[in-house]
């Protein structure tokens, strides 16, 4: 990766100051300027989530679930499946180690392992899947069209462990959050998972859903899930710095090498800039420094990057929240109105929803609107962490062949 040196500067932007941060770039004097803060009005204008927009989202995802039960970033790779699984193990027995024995089976018992798999799998029993495809960056040789299950145990006996896999979890963790949730609190129906990706379940009726048995174009594919998953929040943030440098010249008369590389702007590095209340904004500088090549020490390009965090943000927490109303509408019609009389808990799982506050708030207060005051009341947006693991052991457990 390049070492950049600093390049020219760009005109200032004149800010008026007062005790709160401002939100619009005011009293712009240069041209560049002006272009600057006309990408960011069309962005916020592109990024509006008013509520008729929103129930939109909600009762179009709402009518195709009901439509449906009628009828490049690089994540750690792997050489092969085998390696993929070796590590999987390894982490395993480092678990065991640390254990001390303290849950050792009894003589003569294998112990029973839940295993999470967030990936796409055709799975023939509650025990084994054959991967269909690697999604988030993965591509691991060999792996497609393998039981991923058989894989593992296959590992864990390499490793020497005394374990196999009697459950496998899938649909991106959700289920095993459902579960996990639902060990504590019979009122829940909906389980999210809001982090690299993004995916739900619901409880549904088994004859409502159908088997897809035709091939899918991955082509402009999961565009709602683009719009409010952690993996792609940082990337729309980069280019959307990318096009104001490039068109308004933001951070001077180049384009920094570092912000045209994708995905180096990750959620986190948002979710910081947007909280920064340090003096002059100096930690949405040094994060454009560090992770963008970008040197700028004028509070009123700091103040522009954190707005745009913010749009984004906003946008991405309320489409969320649509969907979980849209999800809530299609169980209250299927029930003949006995979902919105009374409780029923959304579990949340996932960094970006444990981790982003204002996500978060932006999330539930799409979910108050869209229901109103008084239904919303019953609509209960509850986190529960590490529930797909937890879950997983669950269902491990009911599955368990020793049971009596």
């Amino acid at each position: 990766m390049s070492v950049i040196t600093a390049t020219s500067a760009a005109p200032p932007l004149h800010l008026p100051r007062s005790g709160t941060r401002p939100r619009v770039a005011m009293m712009v004097r240069s041209s560049n300027a002006v272009s600057a803060a006309s990408i960011l009005t069309k962005l916020r204008n592109d990024c509006a989530t008013p509520l008729p927009l929103l129930r939109q989202v909600s009762d179009a995802m709402a009518a195709d679930m009901r439509l449906r039960s009628q009828d490049d970033p690089q994540l750690r790779r792997f050489p092969s499946h085998r390696e993929l699984f070796n590590f999987i193990a390894s982490k395993l027995a480092k678990f065991v180690d640390k254990e001390g024995g303290k849950f050792e089976s009894p003589q003569g018992r294998t112990r029973e392992v839940g295993f999470t798999f967030s990936f796409a799998v055709k799975q023939t029993s509650i025990n084994s899947g054959v991967l269909i495809k690697w999604t988030k960056g993965f591509a691991v040789s060999g792996t497609e069209g393998r039981d991923v299950v058989a894989c593992l145990n296959e590992a864990m006996r390499r490793q020497g462990l005394n374990m196999r896999v009697s459950a496998l979890v899938h649909c991106h963790s959700c289920c095993g959050l459902v579960c996990k949730h639902l060990y504590w609190d019979d009122d829940v129906m909906v389980a999210v998972i809001l982090g690299t990706g993004t995916n739900a379940c619901y409880v549904e009726r088994v004859d409502n859903i159908p088997k897809l048995r035709v091939p899918k174009s991955a082509g402009g594919s999961t565009i709602f899930e683009k719009t409010i998953s952690g993996m792609y929040l940082g990337e729309i943030v980069r280019r959307v710095l990318h096009r104001m440098a490039e068109d308004a010249t933001l951070f001077g008369d180049s384009i920094p090498e570092k912000l045209q590389m994708p995905f180096s702007l990750k959620i986190s590095n948002v979710c910081t800039m947007q909280q920064d209340s340090s003096k002059d904004l100096e930690v949405v500088g040094s994060i454009l420094y560090d992770v963008a090549g970008v040197n700028s020490n004028l509070e009123s390009r700091k103040i522009v990057v954190v707005d745009i965090c913010e749009t984004i943000a906003k946008r991405g927490g309320r489409l969320a929240g649509a969907g979980i109303v849209g999800i809530l509408q299609k169980m209250e019609g299927d029930s003949k109105g006995a979902v919105f009389g009374k409780r029923t808990v959304v579990a949340m799982d996932g960094g970006l929803y444990e981790h982003y506050p204002e996500y978060r708030g932006q999330l539930q207060d799409a979910v108050t609107e869209l229901l109103g005051p008084e239904i919303s009341k019953n609509a209960i947006v509850q986190h529960s962490k590490d529930g797909s693991g937890i879950g997983a052991a669950l269902l491990a457990a009911t599955n368990s062949i020793y049971q009596h």
